[in-house]
C-alpha cells in the first residue's frame, strides 16, 4: 500500500535571513517595525530568525561581519595573496571589501544614511572595527617578527587603529564618490595606504604631500 511521504522543509540558513532583511529594507526603505512583521512577510518562523541573532540590531552588526569574512575568504582563495608584503596585501585587502561593499552599494547607504546619518549608525559597525583592528594587528605583528631590534618594530595598537580610521576615511569618500566605476576611490584606497605603510617607515613626507594634494583636489576644486 503507497504512504504519503513527509517532505522536510528546508531548514533556514544565517545567509537565507540576512538576504531576506537586506532586501526587506530595500524594498520597505525602512527597517522592520518588529521580528514578528519581519518573519511573516518573509514566511518563516520568529524561532528561525532568533537561531541566528537576538534582535534587528544583531542582524545589521552581523551583515557587516559577513562582509569581511566574505572578502577574507576571497583573499585566501588567491594563492600569490601569502606571498605578498604587508603593504600588498593591506591594499588588496581595502580594494577587496570594497569592491563587496559596492555589489552592496543600495543597502550600505541606506544602513549607514537611515535616521539620522553616518554617525548614528556606526554602532552596526563595532564587530567589522574588531575584525579590521585585528586583522592590521596581525600584518603588524608579522612584520615584527623579522625585526631584531625593539626600537625598529611597529606599535601593533597604533597600526590598528590607524588601519580603521583610515577605513572610516575611505569608507565616507566612497559614500560621496560619483566617479566612473568609483575609480577615485581606489586612488584614494592606494595613496592613503601608501602613506600610512611610509609613516611606519618614516618616510612620510611625499607621499603625503601627494595624498594632500589629491583631498584638497577632490574637496575644493
Amino acid at each position: 500500500m503507497a504512504t504519503k511521504t513527509k517532505v522536510k522543509a528546508k531548514k533556514v540558513t544565517e545567509d537565507d535571513i540576512i538576504g531576506m532583511y537586506m532586501n526587506y529594507v530595500l524594498e520597505h526603505e525602512a527597517i522592520p517595525k518588529s521580528i514578528y512583521k519581519f518573519c511573516k512577510t518573509n514566511g518563516i518562523e520568529e524561532t528561525d530568525f532568533y537561531g541566528f541573532f537576538g534582535s534587528v540590531e544583531g542582524i545589521q552588526k552581523a551583515i557587516w561581519s559577513k562582509f569581511y569574512t566574505n572578502t577574507e575568504a576571497l583573499l585566501l582563495k588567491n594563492k600569490e595573496y601569502v606571498g605578498f608584503s604587508n603593504k600588498d596585501k593591506m591594499l588588496t585587502f581595502f580594494y577587496t571589501f570594497f569592491e563587496m561593499l559596492t555589489l552592496n552599494r543600495s543597502y550600505v547607504l541606506f544602513a549607514l544614511k537611515e535616521d539620522g546619518g553616518m554617525m548614528k549608525n556606526m554602532k552596526q559597525l563595532k564587530g567589522l572595527r574588531s575584525h579590521i583592528k585585528g586583522f592590521a594587528t596581525d600584518l603588524i605583528d608579522d612584520g615584527n617578527a623579522d625585526k631584531n631590534s625593539k626600537l625598529t618594530q611597529h606599535n601593533p595598537s597604533l597600526f590598528s587603529e590607524g588601519a580603521w580610521l583610515q577605513f572610516l576615511f575611505v569608507l565616507k569618500f566612497w559614500m560621496n564618490d560619483s566617479s566612473a566605476a568609483f575609480e577615485k576611490t581606489d586612488i584614494v584606497i592606494e595613496k592613503s595606504i601608501n602613506t600610512v605603510f611610509d609613516v611606519f617607515d618614516n618616510t612620510p613626507l611625499e607621499n603625503i604631500i601627494d595624498l594632500g594634494k589629491f583631498l584638497y583636489k577632490e574637496t575644493f576644486a
